[in-house]
């Protein structure tokens, strides 16, 4: 342990250029800034003002730090400053468009970057849509997949124009290949692991996806193991 948590969830993780971990709160409506290096928390913000909230996932550009909240038709943005400096609030950007929130459950969900850098890409977990959304305005348009459903959809990851897409449930991962916008897709392949047990991201490190078992099947324990595993790319 690098850095103790502030007894809340710690979800979305991404770290940037300077080595500073951004975390997603979950349930506790907020995000913080930690020090990758010291474990130090360099800034906390409090996003949600009500407890109808689950800050699930980050995502690090050029100018923003962007946060999804799976129960409120947002995301929260982190407007960077000259150097990468930190803003001394969280903006709260409307979804409007074709994403449509449904009462109750988790919806936003995993969030990316298109391949081009202009817009951000957000899956929807109980529908299995995939949107992308101008960051500007918050307007979002569907991503058009040639049919194929997300179910389940969790963590994204775009490397070049290809996107990973995990389906947490159905222990799979599926591999789309994007235009430059982001605006459709194409299937690729899905791919499972016996060692799958619920994963709900993925990282790149090399020539290998890694990805974090959450075992939400299983009741946790004390005494409860977890793992993360590593396939290789598809």
């Amino acid at each position: 342990m690098f850095s103790q948590g502030p007894g809340t969830s710690s979800v979305g993780l991404k770290i940037d250029s300077r080595k500073r971990l951004f975390v997603a709160g979950g349930g506790a409506g907020n995000g913080r800034v930690v020090d990758a290096r010291s474990g130090a928390i360099l800034k906390s913000y409090q996003f949600s003002p009500d407890a109808d909230t689950f800050v699930n996932d980050v995502v690090v550009t050029d100018k923003a730090v962007w946060f999804t909240d799976s129960r409120k038709s947002v995301l929260y943005k982190l407007a960077l400053g000259r150097g990468g400096s930190l803003p001394a609030e969280a903006i709260t950007v409307p979804l409007t468009g074709a994403f449509v929130l449904t009462p109750g459950v988790n919806n936003a969900n995993g969030i990316a970057e298109t391949p081009d850098g202009r817009a951000l890409l957000v899956v929807q977990s109980n529908t299995g849509k995939l949107f992308r959304v101008d960051p500007r305005s918050g307007a979002t348009e569907e991503v058009d997949l040639g049919g194929e459903v997300l179910t389940n959809g969790d963590g994204l990851l775009v490397e070049g124009r290809t996107l990973y897409v995990v389906q947490n449930r159905l222990n799979t991962v599926a591999e789309f290949s994007l235009n430059r916008g982001g605006t459709s897709g194409t299937l690729v392949t899905k791919v499972t692991d016996p060692r799958f047990d619920v994963p709900t991201t993925v990282a790149s490190f090399g020539k290998k996806l890694y990805l974090p078992n959450a075992r939400f099947t299983t009741p946790p324990t004390p005494e409860t193991t977890y793992n993360a595993v590593s396939i290789p790319k598809p």
